[in-house]
């Protein structure tokens, strides 16, 4: 009978713990680092200040890592001589630098506040949501408990991320197998209303598309001619790059969508989701209704941020962002 009885006990331990354990909760951190939330927003408001392109770049950095295999920091990891991290797989080398930093500078503060306590990931979280608000987007609830993952591997990123040449019915798959609508998809597609492309990314539709036009059709020609001009060295300089929305360039807000019917949209990802019966409706609606694309992408952002994640024992705290303990 007290074998039964410590077998039920157990079992019953077991069910409430482990479950408990696997839980995000946005105040995860009130006890064992109080000033999370402030340390982390002074960093990120300081970086934004002195680097105007942070937001953009730490909002790329966040879903290349999320989308690949879960929202685990996995990107952060440097390659070593016996590991290619995520981070030099081909379709992430153009992530900026500055992304990578804000996520640094805030870990080391954390670290001298409360060491070992708050994970990489959690930082890149709340990071990009602090710096999507510094830019006019909507607020959205980052709850947090993440732990970071174990492993970085660049081979196994191709085909897990979208593409800019990527058709409509690819796009759908690759956010499909995730988990995520085509409303989704298109709402997180309004993330391009900040940041910047490489003109390596665009030059074939704006050169020589075909004997009849210089630029692919689907483009504005005065647009057309514009990109031509900012890219004109870009054989010499594959780094140059463009605004991905050329009204206003420096505000979250929903004129991306209002772009691509005028024909300036940047990527052909871009004039895709304006061509394509699926998705245009959603292109329209957020158009017209600027608070209706801030709601799904809160929304969209929110399931984003908890996709693929790594709790308790599966994941540890790293002591750096940059490599595993």
């Amino acid at each position: 009978m007290a074998v039964l009885v410590f077998l039920i006990f157990f079992l019953t331990l077991l069910s409430t713990s482990f479950p408990a354990e696997s839980r995000l909760y946005t105040n995860f951190y009130d006890k064992s680092c109080p000033r999370f939330t402030q340390i982390v927003q002074d960093i990120v408001t300081n970086k934004q200040i002195s680097t105007p392109t942070t937001a953009a770049g730490t909002l790329r950095l966040f879903f290349h890592d999320c989308i690949h295999n879960g929202c685990d920091a996995s990107i952060l990891v440097s390659s070593t001589p016996f590991n290619k991290a995520e981070r030099d797989a081909d379709i992430n080398l153009s992530l900026p630098g500055d992304a990578f930093d804000v996520v640094v500078r805030a870990k080391t503060a954390l670290e001298l506040a409360c060491p070992i306590t708050v994970s990489c990931a959690d930082i890149l979280a709340v990071a990009t949501r602090d710096l999507v608000t510094m830019m006019g987007g909507p607020y959205y609830n980052v709850p947090l408990g993440r732990r970071d993952g174990k492993s970085s591997r660049a081979a196994a990123v191709e085909g897990t991320l979208p593409r800019p040449a990527m058709p409509v019915s690819q796009l759908i798959q690759v956010f499909g197998s995730r988990g995520f609508s085509v409303q989704e998809m298109v709402a997180l597609s309004g993330a391009h209303t900040i940041g910047f492309s490489h003109c390596t990314e665009f030059t074939s539709a704006i050169y020589n598309y075909s004997r009849e036009s210089q630029s692919d059709p689907e483009y504005n020609p005065r647009y057309a001619a514009g990109l031509r001009n900012a890219c004109a060295d870009v054989q010499k300089n594959p780094t140059l790059s463009v605004f991905n929305d050329v009204m206003t360039p420096n505000k979250f807000d929903n004129a991306y969508f209002q772009n691509l019917p005028k024909g300036l949209g940047l990527l052909k990802s871009d004039h895709a989701l304006f061509n394509d019966p699926r998705t245009r409706p959603f292109v329209e609606l957020y158009a017209k209704d600027q608070n209706s694309f801030f709601y799904a992408f809160a929304r969209a952002m929110e399931k984003l941020s908890v996709y693929g994640i790594q709790t308790g024992r599966k994941g540890e705290i790293r002591h750096r962002c940059d490599e595993f303990n």
